[in-house]
C-alpha cells in the first residue's frame, strides 16, 4: 500500500468551459471574502477584543493571509488544476496527505456556507419584525425541543435557492454574483463616504485600550482581534478551484488572488477607521455595527440602505463557496477518491449537477439543525491546519522542481516565508481549547476511515495500476 503515491492533476483533461476572465476572479474572491467580517466581526472585535487598533489586528491578519495567497499562487501557476489545495498536494506530498487537505476544505466551506446561511436568516428575521412578521417558533430555531425549536426555515431556503443558482450557467450565476459583489461595495462606499465627515477624534485618544496581548493563547488586544478577524479572509481559496473555467490560469489565478486580497484588506481597514472614529468602541457590540453607527449619527436612510445591502451580500459568500466546494467535490471524485457520480457534468452548462446537489443539501441541512456559533474555532483549525500542509508542500515543490520558469508566479523568501507562515498558523491553532482540539481529531479519524475504506481501492491511480497489471 502506497498512500504517498503522487499525480499530477492539472494534466488531467476537463470538460468545463474557459469563460471567466480576471475581473470575474477579483469579484469570486471579493465574494467570498467580503460578508459578516465587515458587517459584523468589526463592530464586535473592536468592542470586545481590540478596540480602534483592530485595524492593526486586520493588517497582522491580512499578512498571515497574505503568506498563504502567494503559496497558492506559485502552485496554481506551476500546477494549474482545479481543487486547490488537495491538488497541488497530490503532485507533491501524495495522496493521502492530499485527501486529508481536501477533506479539511470540504468541511471548512460546509461550515462557512451553513454560517453565512444562519447569519442571512437572522438578518432577515430582524427586517421581517420591524414589520411584525415572525416565523412559528417550531421553524425558527436549531433543533432544541426543549425550548419548542426544531428546525431553522430560513437558512435551508436559501441555500436551496443559492443551489438552484450555482446548478444554473455558471458565466450566468457569476454575473449575477458580480453584480452583488458591486451592491455590496456601494454600501461600503456610502458608509465611509458619509461617515469620514462625522468622525470624532476623541473616539480614538484610547488607541489600544486592550493593550497588544500574548503570541499565544491571548484573550484580549491586538492579537486576538487578528486571529478573530483571520475569519474575514477566509474564502480567498475559492479563486484557485475554478481553474478549469479560467481564461489563462497561470496568470490570472494568481493574480485574482493577490489582487482580490489587497482590495479586501484596505476595505476592511478604511470601514474599521470610520467605524471606531463615529462610535465610540464600547459601544458597537452590536450584529449590524456598520447600519448601527450610521442610526447613531442620525443618517438612518443610509443605514437601512447598508442593512439591506448586507443581507444581499450574506448571498454573494453563499453563492461562491457554493460554487467552489462543488469544484472541490468534483476534483476529489474525477480522482476516484469520491463516488463517480459527483463527477457527472450537464450536457450543455457542464456544471458538476450531483456535487452542488450535495453542497447545498449538506450545508442546508447543518444550517437548519445545528448551532453553528460553538464551532466557529473548529472551522478555523481546519483551515489552519491544511494551510500548513501547502507551506510545507511548497518547500517540498521547490526541492523537488527548482524555481518556477519564466512567466510563472514565484514566492519570494522561499523557505523563510513558508516557515514563518507554519509557526503562525500553528501559534493560531494553539489558542483553542481541548474541546477543539478533540473534535479536529475526531474529524481526522473519520476522514481517514473513508480513505482507507473507499478512496485508497477506487483511486483514478490504484484502478490504473490494477489494468495495467491485468493486462
Amino acid at each position: 500500500m502506497n498512500i504517498f503515491r503522487t499525480k499530477n492533476v492539472s494534466l488531467d483533461k476537463t470538460e468545463m468551459h474557459r469563460h471567466l476572465k480576471l475581473w470575474d476572479l477579483i469579484l469570486l474572491g471579493i465574494g467570498a471574502m467580503v460578508g459578516t467580517g465587515v458587517f459584523t466581526i468589526t463592530g464586535t472585535a473592536a468592542a470586545t477584543l481590540a478596540g480602534p487598533s483592530l485595524v492593526i489586528s486586520i493588517v497582522i491578519s491580512a499578512l498571515c493571509v497574505a503568506l498563504s495567497a502567494l503559496f497558492f499562487a506559485e502552485f496554481a501557476s506551476r500546477i494549474p488544476a482545479t481543487g486547490g489545495a488537495y491538488s497541488y498536494l497530490y503532485a507533491i506530498l501524495g495522496e493521502f496527505p492530499a485527501w486529508l487537505a481536501g477533506w479539511l476544505t470540504m468541511m471548512e466551506f460546509m461550515t462557512a456556507i451553513s454560517g453565512v446561511a444562519s447569519g442571512w436568516a437572522a438578518y432577515f428575521k430582524g427586517l421581517l419584525l420591524q414589520y411584525g412578521i415572525s416565523l412559528p417558533k417550531a421553524l425558527n430555531g436549531t433543533f432544541n425541543p426543549q425550548d419548542g425549536t426544531f428546525v431553522d426555515l430560513l437558512p435551508i431556503l436559501v441555500l436551496l435557492f443559492v443551489t438552484l443558482l450555482v446548478l444554473l450557467n455558471a458565466k450566468a450565476v457569476l454575473r449575477f454574483n458580480s453584480l452583488l459583489v458591486i451592491l455590496k461595495f456601494s454600501a461600503l462606499a456610502l458608509f465611509v463616504l458619509v461617515g469620514i465627515w462625522h468622525i470624532k477624534l476623541d473616539n480614538w485618544s484610547d488607541f489600544a485600550p486592550y493593550g497588544f496581548g500574548q503570541i499565544y493563547g491571548a484573550s484580549t488586544g491586538i492579537m486576538a482581534g487578528a486571529s478573530l478577524m483571520f475569519f474575514g479572509f477566509l474564502g480567498f481559496e475559492s479563486i484557485s478551484m475554478a481553474v478549469d473555467e479560467v481564461k489563462n490560469p497561470q496568470k490570472n489565478i494568481p493574480r485574482g488572488i493577490v489582487l482580490s486580497l489587497s482590495i479586501v484588506t484596505i476595505l476592511y481597514a478604511l470601514v474599521t477607521l470610520v467605524l471606531t472614529g463615529i462610535v465610540h468602541y464600547s459601544q458597537l457590540n452590536v450584529n449590524d455595527a456598520v447600519a448601527f453607527s450610521l442610526r447613531s449619527i442620525g443618517i438612518s436612510w443610509a443605514a437601512n440602505y447598508v442593512s439591506l445591502v448586507a443581507i444581499l451580500t450574506l448571498i454573494t459568500v453563499c453563492i461562491s463557496m457554493t460554487y467552489a466546494l462543488s469544484r472541490m467535490i468534483y476534483s476529489l471524485a474525477r480522482d476516484g477518491l469520491l463516488p463517480g457520480t459527483f463527477k457527472k457534468l450537464t450536457k450543455t452548462s457542464k456544471i458538476p449537477k450531483n456535487a452542488t446537489i450535495l453542497t447545498g443539501l449538506a450545508s442546508a441541512i447543518a444550517a437548519g439543525i445545528f448551532p453553528l456559533a460553538s464551532i466557529a474555532s473548529f472551522l478555523n483549525i481546519c483551515t489552519l491546519a491544511y494551510l500548513m500542509m501547502l507551506a510545507y508542500g511548497l518547500i517540498k515543490l521547490r526541492r523537488g522542481k527548482g524555481l518556477p520558469a519564466k512567466g510563472e508566479f514565484k514566492t519570494p523568501f522561499v523557505p523563510l516565508l513558508p516557515i514563518l507562515s507554519i509557526v503562525v498558523c500553528l501559534s493560531f491553532m494553539l489558542q483553542y481549547n481541548a474541546e477543539t482540539w478533540f473534535a479536529f481529531l475526531v474529524a481526522l479519524l473519520i476522514g481517514s476511515f473513508i480513505y482507507f475504506s473507499y478512496g485508497y481501492k477506487h483511486s483514478s491511480i490504484e484502478v490504473m495500476d490494477t489494468s495495467n497489471n491485468n493486462g
